[in-house]
């Protein structure tokens, strides 16, 4: 029983995870990949832009807006939105 109970508390700790997941979509045009600071909810984490190519990328937080800090300033991004970066700097579309 308290494997049983175990398991259906780690599943729920995983479908809560997932749930919270923040994705930006978007289209890296600099030939260098990019790791920007994250602030949500108080804390911050670093998120990883690839080169040259489009994407998603995912943030773990339950906050439906982000703040990135780029060497053109801290840009705020909402759940959802897509981007493009150019020259170190972050452009919401």
């Amino acid at each position: 029983m308290k494997l049983k109970t175990a398991f259906l508390s780690a599943a729920m700790l995983l479908v809560t995870t997932i749930a919270s997941a923040f994705t930006i979509d978007y289209y890296n045009k600099d030939s260098q990949k990019h790791v920007f600071e994250v602030k949500s909810n108080g804390s911050t984490q670093k998120v990883e832009f690839s080169a040259s190519t489009s994407g998603a990328t995912s943030i773990q937080t339950s906050a439906s807006e982000v703040e990135i800090k780029t060497s053109c300033g801290w840009v705020k991004v909402k759940n959802g939105a897509k981007v493009t970066i150019k020259d170190g700097c972050i452009k919401v579309e």
